[in-house]
């Protein structure tokens, strides 16, 4: 599969045990450099070997806390200078967190929307930044049904994910003429490690369907992709449900 519209460089992976995000690295690690980067980064050798064994020329695993946002510019900037340019920054990292919980404990409630958010926040002003400078790259943002509209069934994760979503939308815009394009992710339910235990919603996808998906709008310079491609539909029909119904909607 030719990637001719895939910005040239590192690979570099923000959750470096996201299924979604290595599905996606797993794509594009042909003759490219991958960096993992995660907390515990000396146990990411089974996910190592399978980005080397999908043909990257190396695989570097490197230490990163998404909730450390003070060291995120330094870290950043020594992996662009040990490792090459990086030509393609996946961040998938995040929490769902405990709804139950999280509406009474304010101090759950404010680690998640730090993780999804905030910490997201720092992560994309520094990349743009970088990728500003070096007058190219591509940023891969993931949004979620949940912040489409938030529904009281998970309002917390859902708020940031809308925060997210709008902050994305509109660095998105303030990037168009750098030569920094920014992919925006909207996705619905997806059936893997993250969503264990969990019912399987309508219209579901997996990390490979999502991880497809994602490669193909980065080689068409898409602006969003959703997944599936049904939910714009269901989007649609979402923001047009009164509110009397839609707050006894379920996650």
């Amino acid at each position: 599969m030719g990637l001719r519209g895939i910005a040239e460089g590192a690979v570099l992976l923000l959750g470096g045990r996201s299924e979604i995000g290595l599905e996606v690295a797993r794509r594009l690690a042909p003759g490219r450099v991958v960096i993992l980067a995660a907390r515990r980064s000396g146990e990411l050798a089974q996910e190592s070997a399978l980005i080397v064994a999908a043909g990257a020329t190396a695989v570097h695993a490197v230490e990163f806390d998404a909730d450390e946002t003070a060291g995120h510019p330094a870290l950043l900037e020594k992996i662009a200078s040990e490792h090459g340019p990086i030509g393609v920054a996946v961040l998938a990292f995040g929490i769902l967190g405990d709804q139950a919980r999280a509406e009474q404990d304010p101090a759950h409630a404010m680690a998640v929307v730090h993780t999804d958010y905030v910490a997201q926040i720092s992560v994309l002003t520094t990349l743009a930044n970088m990728f500003r400078a070096q007058g190219a790259g591509q940023l891969v943002v993931f949004s979620s049904i949940a912040g489409v509209r938030v529904r009281r069934a998970n309002y917390v994760y859902g708020s940031a994910k809308a925060g997210l979503d709008g902050f994305a939308s509109g660095l998105k815009d303030a990037l168009h003429g750098s030569g920094v394009h920014l992919l925006l992710v909207r996705s619905g339910f997806v059936i893997g490690k993250m969503t264990e235990g969990m019912d399987p919603a309508p219209f579901s996808s997996t990390p490979g369907q999502v991880a497809a998906a994602v490669v193909k709008g980065l080689d068409k310079r898409a602006e969003v992709v959703v997944v599936p491609g049904i939910l714009r539909l269901v989007f649609f029909g979402m923001c047009l449900t009164p509110r009397a119904i839609w707050r006894r909607m379920p996650r």
